[in-house]
């Protein structure tokens, strides 16, 4: 049996595209957070950098990610943010040790 794990994606955005990104984010998190397999999607922008943004995704299980990336208000995140993006988005999966 898998533990629950959060995965932390870090995405930076060209100037001016900071409210688009958070726009179509927040509508991808709103729908996220409605998948069975996902317990906590969260949107933060970095305070002392502007555009700098950090997505916290909580999943039940590795499978959950696959599901999640296959749902359509995935990818039409996907498809809206890819041109915002100053460098590509990167990701760090975590498992809770206590």
């Amino acid at each position: 049996m898998s533990s629950p794990f959060l995965v932390q994606v870090r995405a930076v955005v060209r100037p001016g595209s900071e409210e688009a990104f958070r726009a179509a984010t927040l509508a991808n998190a709103r729908q996220s957070r409605l998948e069975a397999g996902i317990f906590q999607f969260d949107l933060l922008e970095q305070q002392d950098a502007p555009g700098h943004f950090l997505l916290v995704e909580g999943y039940r299980t590795p499978e959950a990610v696959a599901a999640h990336k296959a749902t359509a208000h995935y990818a039409t995140w996907r498809d809206t943010v890819a041109d915002m993006m100053a460098e590509p988005r990167t990701s760090t999966r975590w498992t809770a040790c206590l």
